[in-house]
């Protein structure tokens, strides 16, 4: 237990570490094209540009923070809530795009591969070097296998019931499927659907990349797991199945839903009311919009059913003190 707990702390300090470069390169973005030194990204205004990049260096540091948070002693003293939150936002946003980025290598590699001569041209954006680029891709992965090693431990360390199987005092109130189990299945087939080529809801079919087709697919799959585990979960008799290898995936299926939905809802809510000439999404925005308010709004209520379920909403069982004060430690 000991050695695990020291594998954690150390994550958790690799956790904020990797966060760094990424937050000195935005900056640097920021800077440089307020003083006209570094071009904006293509596609974007200088306005929308520097809104990007200044919400994007607030989650770093929010990142940052939260890696530090889960290690050293005054992150026991954040209220459980905002830790949790943090925490759960945090993990849907890199630690559930791993098997993304493990995939999309894959699938360009064997592209690359079957091209005519593989000159590797990747077509990124001319305004970013690609030592940047694979600087900021490393410290979402990088960041993404710590939190996933350093917030468990956390969790064992200050809130050690929350990875038991909560006993049951009382029968759910209803023996039915939770709401969220079902808008989350339908949102996870839809996007699997696209990943697969299906042409329903597809407006553009010529601007659908491979990369697309991972993205949207590893995010219906995590829609179903999420769906999947939930239903487990809250169902009369518990599966045999070890409670945290069920709670996994709805904890990280549902921060997926609701951090990378919540990313591009405003974006794609954007493309859908103004209809930019400039800008085209493969899939038909209204649609879209639907389907990405919906993952929203089954993310948050996988949680909100999770949280229920240990008995006190909104909190984690035992949030209420530390562990380490609770046993009489300082």
């Amino acid at each position: 237990m000991e050695r695990w707990d020291r594998i954690g702390r150390a994550a958790a300090y690799g956790a904020a570490a990797a966060l760094v470069p990424y937050l000195v390169i935005k900056v640097s973005w920021v800077v440089g094209s307020l003083l006209g030194l570094l071009p904006v990204g293509r596609g974007f205004s200088l306005g929308g540009w520097l809104v990007l990049n200044t919400v994007t260096i607030g989650m770093a540091a929010a990142g940052i923070t939260l890696g530090l948070a889960l290690v050293r002693p005054w992150g026991t003293r954040i209220p459980g809530p905002l830790v949790g939150f943090v925490a759960w936002v945090a993990s849907g946003f890199l630690v559930s795009i791993l098997p993304f980025v493990v995939l999309s290598a894959l699938v360009n590699s064997a592209s690359e591969k079957g091209s005519s001569g593989g000159s590797g041209g990747s077509g990124g954006d001319a305004a970013m070097p690609g030592w940047e680029s694979v600087l900021l891709q490393c410290s979402f992965v990088v960041t993404g296998i710590a939190l996933a090693v350093a917030l468990p431990a956390y969790v064992r360390r200050r809130w050690p019931d929350v990875l038991r199987r909560p006993e049951r005092t009382r029968a759910p109130a209803s023996p039915g499927l939770p709401w969220p189990a079902v808008t989350g299945t339908v949102t996870g087939l839809a996007w699997l659907y696209w990943a697969a080529g299906g042409p329903l809801g597809i407006a553009h079919r010529d601007e659908r990349p491979a990369d697309w087709h991972v993205l949207v697919g590893v995010g219906g799959c995590w829609a179903l797991a999420a769906s999947a585990a939930v239903t487990l979960l809250v169902r009369r008799r518990p599966t045999r199945l070890p409670y945290p290898l069920v709670l996994a995936p709805a904890w990280l299926g549902s921060g997926s839903m609701f951090a990378w939905s919540g990313w591009r809802l405003p974006a794609t809510l954007y493309v859908a009311l103004a209809r930019p000439s400039d800008v085209s999404y493969p899939e038909n925005v209204t649609l879209a919009v639907t389907l990405h308010l919906t993952a929203v709004l089954t993310g948050a209520g996988i949680m909100r059913t999770l949280a229920r379920d240990r008995g006190r909403p909104g909190m984690p069982a035992g949030a209420g003190e530390p562990a380490e004060r609770t046993a009489g430690l300082t």
